[in-house]
């Protein structure tokens, strides 16, 4: 009798772990599905506004996006390659002001000084470098750069496997942004290759911000920086 009821146990147990099998194939499936819908919607709105630095037309602003610095202020090597673009564009002319968009969350971490400062330090003019320092993501990053700064046009600067979404967003937001995209971090290859797989999620993200309309984390009032540096050649 007891071997019975051992049978009939693992008999019913497989029809439960057969379902929870499909049921992962499944959302594997469509999860699947919906990030390389997202990534087709990505590169379709930026597709014609990926530019070399030689090549992208002139715009009144770089927009460079901001990611790590380290505990003493220094821009990581990803960092690094976006504001050496910035400069070079600002020096070349193609660009009148810089808008450094990055994380100041708390007192200990501090992206768009970090950026400021390298650049100023390389020559770039302190009144031309703006600074926006609730670049939380990059939708933050483009939705206050139009509602907070009131850029209409501008150059998206960030490592080209991210440029995509960064200049698709801030199409979406009501820029008219071109981009140029840095590759010298591709020597850094374990962290390129994680950070491009990780564009999957993150354009389904880009596609929920988009259809959600929402609101950036903090909005505030309107700050003339981008205007000022302008005005003042």
């Amino acid at each position: 009798m007891r071997g019975w009821i051992a049978v009939t146990k693992r008999l019913t147990r497989k029809p439960p772990v057969r379902r929870a099998l499909l049921a992962v194939a499944v959302g594997a499936v469509v999860l699947s599905g919906v990030a390389g819908a997202s990534a087709a919607w990505i590169r379709g709105a930026a597709d014609g506004h990926l530019f070399t630095e030689t090549d992208v037309p002139a715009a009144p602003v770089a927009l460079v996006l901001g990611t790590k610095v380290s505990a003493d202020g220094t821009p990581s090597p990803f960092l690094t390659g976006r504001l050496e673009i910035a400069q070079r564009l600002f020096d070349a002319g193609k660009v009148r002001a810089i808008l450094v968009s990055g994380d100041n969350m708390n007192a200990d971490y501090n992206e768009p000084d970090a950026m400021r400062r390298w650049l100023v330090d390389r020559g770039v003019p302190g009144d031309k470098v703006v600074l926006d320092y609730a670049g939380f993501d990059t939708y933050d990053s483009c939705a206050r750069a139009k509602r907070i700064f009131g850029v209409d046009r501008a150059t998206v600067v960030t490592q080209s496997f991210h440029l995509p979404r960064a200049v698709s967003l801030c199409r979406h937001l009501g820029i008219d942004a071109n981009g140029v995209g840095d590759d010298t971090a591709r020597r850094y290859a374990q962290r390129w290759w994680i950070s491009s797989t990780r564009e999957y999620g993150a354009c389904v993200k880009a596609a929920v911000d988009v259809l959600s309309g929402r609101d950036p984390v903090h909005l505030g009032r309107h700050e003339t920086g981008v205007e000022d540096a302008l005005r003042d050649g």
